[in-house]
């Protein structure tokens, strides 16, 4: 999943940043409002993390240009301010939380994971489809019950393409989404990547549970529960 990161503090910039990273977010990171609201307008972002004390155009007025922009990706706001009142504007703006510095990573991730799987459909932590169970908290894949160890990107595609179980996800998307901006993108690596994933869920080829559309991109065909 790729997260936009909006935060004009650079040493707490660099801790959230390195912080996603390791739970394997994608990150790009943003130190005013200007360059922010461009990169949520033209990036393929998932969710966006956005301070509202920004040096140039504050928070409140990024989000409104987002929605403006009919860019309807999931916001969570960080603020240093304790009123309500700002709170109650930055959510009715269009942001869809929000977290009061100073906070806990570990909540903060918790709230993105949240925020996204609820913008995929999703309602639960645990992503079902068939005998698929990922746990997107403790981030384990278990199939009929027996966990499989994935190693990091394994884990990004498995993760966005369950996400987006039933639909079509084009190579390029796919990238998009489990890179950073300026990440070399091979999409033969793409290839082997879902070549193990699929040894690895169909052990026993039964399943088949990513296809290949010829000239489209990859389906997830196990229903979602």
């Amino acid at each position: 999943m790729r997260v936009l990161l909006i935060e004009d503090e650079a040493p707490l910039r660099e801790q959230i940043a390195a912080h996603l990273r390791a739970q394997g977010y994608a990150v790009d990171v943003a130190a005013n409002g200007n360059d922010g609201c461009f990169m949520g307008t033209e990036y393929p972002v998932d969710v966006a993390v956005v301070d509202l004390g920004l040096p140039d155009i504050g928070g409140i007025e990024v989000i409104r240009r987002w929605r403006g922009a009919d860019r309807k990706f999931p916001v969570l706001i960080l603020t240093a301010r304790g009123r309500w009142q700002d709170k109650v504007e930055g959510l009715e703006t269009g942001a869809d939380d929000y977290l009061v510095k100073p906070f806990e990573f570990e909540e903060l991730t918790a709230r993105l994971r949240a925020l996204v799987r609820r913008a995929s459909g999703w309602t639960e932590s645990a992503l079902t489809c068939g005998p698929l169970v990922l746990n997107t908290g403790a981030q384990q894949l278990r199939v009929n019950g027996a966990q499989v160890e994935l190693t990091a990107f394994e884990y990004k595609v498995i993760e966005y393409l369950m996400m987006h179980a039933g639909e079509v996800v084009s190579k390029t998307t796919l990238a998009e989404h489990v890179y950073e901006e300026d990440a070399d993108r091979d999409s033969n690596v793409l290839e082997v990547i879902i070549g193990r994933l699929r040894k690895k869920l169909d052990p026993d080829k039964t399943l088949n549970p990513i296809e290949t559309l010829r000239g489209r991109g990859y389906l997830l065909r196990l229903p979602r529960s």
